[in-house]
């Protein structure tokens, strides 16, 4: 079996190990300009990775470990693992036939001559493992969203009461508006009390129109009037928010017939749950079966869920998954990724959409500037109150560090403390503009001072200052590395308690 690249770029045998990527020297390339100061100053020890498959990725990666530490696999050792694998998948809420299905296919490539007997027969089987889990998640489904050739572009969210349509529809609308798109959302839920309002409120948030007439007119009338006012003001793209109910019924499945009956949407996309498990799957199965629902949106994949509806809703369902909610904010929306959930769920990182994420929310001249700033050791407190401000766009930190490969099974993994956060920024904005530039200057009645000012201590002060002079004396040694003045001294980061 050949060796496989991940979709960050490095072979299987790297992703084998978690602290592989710890032993290639940094370098001011390889430290990621957006979030390395961020992460420094908000580092204590141990904690839990990201809800997302939290559960299920410790419990694969213990299986993995095991597999790996044998010098040799016999056919009773794969079977062990399967067994571990599915009772894994079937705690997750993994429909019980997507399981059989997987479990039989990696079975069957995995207890092969050519695998048992290889020199790395664990590293082959997780190989194996990843494939077919990468098959399950969509493989290589289209998960792209299909825009008309003559604008505008229909998109239907469709859905149950409660699954996030109306906040979907709002943060698709801000992700095509990033992609340089001119959308519209037309409020077709005229029943649940407010509706409307929460969408016109959440529109204006992301600065993406909402189009009404009400809650006394049909629906087809409205999204026929949205489509009319979408190509008047030469806008390209309509997102129609529809009505759910409680549960599945003949009412509102008529209403979303009629609509896409008058509309031919390009796109109709079923919000669901990631948090109802195979309750998801069903009632996929359910509208699928009335609509021509081309994808599926899983909300809500940030909190307490164990991720079987993500992992069955392909197979069962027949069709892909193109969205993921991650949050709350209108940022917090991902394209659907087979390959990248694969990694993240055996706890192989997921870096390229941390880059991309990045790419979205960092400016890139200010990061330049900054880089320049550090090669000439001129790195304050002003810039890093400015990355601080940029990186927490990005959302959540504990997230953006289980998109790391190294803070895999085994490897320590940094506490973050939120509220520490705030309290620097709160202590560097008490501080004048002299301090943040000399954080020399600060004697004790300065730092009494600016404790006042912030609503802190002064031991958080204290803590600040001497962290944020360690992090300038390692940016000082980066720069004698690459300048070939001296070797980089190993052990412990800086603020990594």
């Amino acid at each position: 079996m050949g060796r496989r690249r991940s979709a960050f770029g490095s072979d299987s045998s790297d992703l084998s190990d978690p602290n592989a990527e710890r032993r290639r020297p940094p370098t001011f390339d390889t430290l990621p300009r957006f979030g390395y100061t961020h992460t420094a100053f908000c580092s204590r020890t141990a904690v839990r990775s990201p809800a997302m498959f939290d559960s299920l990725a410790s419990k694969l990666q213990d299986v993995f470990q095991r597999l790996r530490g044998k010098g040799t696999l016999r056919e009773s050792d794969v079977a062990e693992a399967l067994r571990e694998i599915r009772l894994a998948l079937l705690e997750a809420d993994v429909n019980f036939r997507v399981v059989k299905d997987l479990c039989a296919r990696i079975r069957e490539r995995a207890v092969g001559h050519e695998i048992l007997e290889s020199l790395t027969p664990g590293q082959q089987v997780v190989g194996i493992v990843h494939e077919e889990l990468c098959a399950v998640l969509g493989g290589d489904a289209d998960t792209r969203l299909q825009f008309a050739p003559q604008p505008p572009t229909v998109i239907m969210a469709v859905g149950l009461q409660g699954s996030g349509k109306t906040t979907f529809s709002a943060k698709l609308g801000a992700l095509l508006r990033r992609q340089g798109r001119r959308a519209l959302i037309a409020a077709c839920d005229i029943y649940r009390p407010a509706a409307i309002k929460q969408l016109q409120v959440i529109g204006e948030q992301v600065q993406v129109p909402v189009f009404t007439l009400g809650d006394r007119q049909d629906v087809v009338d409205i999204a026929r009037a949205a489509l009319a006012a979408a190509t008047s003001e030469g806008r390209d793209t309509v997102i129609v928010d529809t009505a759910g109910r409680l549960h599945v019924d003949e009412e509102m499945m008529a209403e979303v017939e009629r609509l896409e009956a008058a509309l031919q949407p390009q796109e109709v996309l079923l919000v669901l749950d990631a948090m109802t498990g195979q309750d998801a799957v069903n009632v996929a199965t359910r509208f699928t079966e009335r609509l021509g629902v081309s994808g599926f949106v899983l909300t809500k994949m940030d909190g307490d869920t164990r991720g079987g509806a993500a992992i069955s809703i392909r197979a069962v369902a027949g069709k892909p998954i193109k969205f993921v909610g991650v949050g709350e904010k209108p940022e917090a929306l991902e394209p659907f990724q087979p390959e990248r959930m694969a990694n993240r769920i055996l706890g192989m990182g997921d870096v390229l959409s941390l880059v991309e994420k990045a790419q979205g929310l960092i400016d890139e001249k200010q990061a330049r500037e900054l880089e320049k700033k550090i090669r000439a050791n001129q790195f304050d407190l002003d810039d890093f109150l400015s990355q601080l401000q940029q990186v927490r766009k990005m959302g959540p930190l504990e997230d953006l560090l289980g998109a790391l490969p190294f803070f895999g099974k085994g490897a320590p993994k940094p506490e973050v403390d939120e509220g520490e956060l705030n309290r620097f920024q709160a202590i560097i904005q008490s501080m004048t503009r002299a301090e943040r530039q000399e954080p020399a200057v600060i004697n004790g009645s300065r730092r009494r001072r600016i404790a006042r000012g912030s609503g802190t201590s002064v031991q958080d002060v204290n803590r600040l200052l001497s962290q944020f002079a360690q992090m300038r004396k390692m940016f000082h040694e980066i720069n004698e590395v690459q300048a070939g003045r001296k070797r980089l001294p190993m052990g412990r980061m800086p603020f990594m308690r």
